[in-house]
């Protein structure tokens, strides 16, 4: 596939693990939450960085880390990573479970930063960032708790998780958050010197949507990436309930750039759709066309204002089945993949 790509002028980012830990390392170490899998991580890195040698060298550690340090209303993020062996949903954490679940988190963080040394060791010429969720929340109203909220949920969403990648120690907030929460993280000996050595080169992000922030329990909530938030009344929205959110882009990667000031990628931006066949039997879907322009024309922008901005691949080039809804209807691809819901069609490909 390398050859295939290199062939053509196509430049590989590999993600290295994307919600996929083995089912028998989830079984016998209980999931991330066992430090045995951290050598585990390594070994495979090592395969990857030496065999694809000559044909990678932009690399992702973990697939938006920041999954791991907020449980919704659908999903307990981590189930997905293999915390006691088996995905877990609606599931109302236990102090210990909150502390398991970062404790994991932080087991992640030590096999990010140890892969990037490595990578760095093997090949002077890898690149390796963080990959997270990019997810922008606004103050639902100018009320001052509703701001709070909104940088509370910032600080926990995404800056958590950055700090600790690119600049190498857990943020400022870190310990009220833990504290306030009841969280205790297990680390060893030394964890803190792995973190500081081993920053990454650049941050990636998905981006499909913002949304507000209210400390008003009773305010309507949206759907989104995995993470949740109050409806924004000046956002149009996706047929799944995302908000799409244009000038949300050019500020998120204005504040990003301005905290770390390191390169930065948008590695997943799309708009999932119930795409019809015309007429004339062919796929016309001139709101994806317009969404994609109207991004791109945002991170235009942003670079105009200075950031750094190295890169952007959308989700996804073909269609596929949805992760957080598991169909095919939500297409997301500039190509559409023959097949339905109930698993009807040939595979054939079209633009």
């Amino acid at each position: 596939m390398f050859a295939e790509c290199a062939k053509y002028g196509i430049q590989p980012l590999v993600t290295i693990h994307h919600y996929e830990l083995p089912w028998g390392l989830s079984v016998k170490y209980n999931g991330w939450l066992g430090r045995e899998v951290i050598d585990h991580y390594l070994r495979y890195c090592k395969t990857l960085f030496t065999e694809f040698k000559d044909e990678v060298t932009l690399w992702l550690t973990f697939n938006e880390i920041n999954n791991a340090v907020q449980v919704t209303g659908r999903i307990l993020e981590l189930g997905m990573q293999g915390i006691d062996g088996k995905p877990m949903f609606d599931i109302v954490e236990t102090d210990q479970m909150k502390s398991d679940r970062f404790t994991a988190l932080h087991n992640q963080f030590v096999a990010s930063a140890l892969a990037v040394k490595m990578a760095h060791e093997i090949n002077p010429a890898n690149r390796v960032g963080m990959m997270t969720i990019g997810h922008p929340t606004y103050p639902h109203t100018s009320y001052p708790a509703d701001v709070k909220a909104s940088r509370d949920d910032m600080d926990l969403r995404m800056y958590f998780c950055a700090d600790v990648q690119v600049r190498g120690h857990y943020p400022y907030f870190a310990k009220r958050y833990l504290r306030d929460n009841n969280i205790t993280i297990t680390m060893e000996d030394g964890d803190l010197d792995i973190l500081r050595e081993g920053t990454v080169d650049f941050l990636s992000f998905s981006y499909y949507m913002s949304s507000d922030a209210s400390a008003d329990p009773e305010v309507a909530l949206s759907a989104g990436n995995m993470f949740a938030g109050v409806k924004n009344p000046y956002l149009k929205a996706s047929e799944w309930g995302w908000q799409i959110d244009l000038l949300g882009l050019r500020i998120l990667l204005n504040d990003l750039y301005a905290r770390y000031e390191i390169p930065l990628m948008v590695v997943e931006n799309g708009i999932g759709a119930v795409d019809e066949r015309a007429e004339d039997g062919k796929f016309h879907d001139s709101y994806r066309i317009a969404y994609l322009r109207d991004h791109i024309a945002a991170m235009r922008d942003a670079v105009e204002d200075g950031v750094d901005l190295m890169g952007y691949t959308m989700w996804g080039c073909t269609d596929l089945v949805s992760a957080s809804t598991g169909e095919m209807k939500k297409r997301y691809g500039f190509v559409h993949v023959d097949l339905d819901n109930d698993g009807n069609g040939d595979l054939h490909r079209e633009p």
